[in-house]
């Protein structure tokens, strides 16, 4: 009776040892990110409620008639995505706008059927080669240039030097499958 009551301690103890695991190492990943990121940690985390915030409203809203995502950094919000009409990219763009410490949106929500899941795992995959050529081609840290693709037309933002946007639009050009590249970076004096 004694060694099961120790048994079951110990079985209990280790449960909660190892629920602790993803919680250290997301928060350990979390501050990963942060530490690599030109931005302040209260900026970065300003962002990151934005985005929360406007995806709630958006989904709230419109529910899964349109395919709108959310990217901010340093307070300017590119809005990508598919909606039905071009009175819910305008709500949609007042919404996000409408967020505290939003300070401007880039709207590229086009007005049409929502894409495919073969056009958006496309664009994760020249996601993820743009990127993994930023770090090949070691020409500024891959960090400071957010990446997100929609339809293959890929949107760069970052807080960055006029080089490194310079380099940044050419990798991402000349990466197969691009078919435009937007650039949505706020410029370093």
């Amino acid at each position: 009776m004694k060694l099961s009551l120790k048994l079951l301690a110990a079985i209990a103890l280790v449960s909660q040892i190892t629920a602790c695991v993803p919680v250290v190492v997301g928060g350990a990943a979390a501050g990963g990110a942060m530490a690599a990121d030109r931005r302040t940690s209260g900026t970065y985390v300003e962002d990151e409620n934005i985005e929360l915030k406007a995806t709630k409203n958006i989904y709230d809203t419109l529910g899964e008639a349109s395919h709108v995502n959310i990217t901010s950094f340093k307070g300017n919000v590119l809005i990508t995505g598919e909606v039905p009409d071009a009175d819910t990219k305008t709500r949609t763009g007042n919404m996000v706008l409408a967020i505290e410490n939003v300070k401007s949106i880039t709207n590229e929500l086009t007005v049409g059927p929502k894409t495919s899941l073969s056009s958006r795992t496309n664009d994760a995959y020249l996601t993820s080669k743009i990127k993994a050529q930023f770090v090949s081609e070691n020409r500024f840290q891959a960090n400071y240039v957010k990446v997100v693709t929609e339809n293959s037309v890929v949107y760069l933002m970052g807080y960055v030097t006029q080089k490194e946007a310079d380099d940044a639009v050419e990798i991402a050009r000349n990466t197969s499958g691009v078919a435009r590249v937007v650039k949505v970076f706020e410029y370093i004096p």
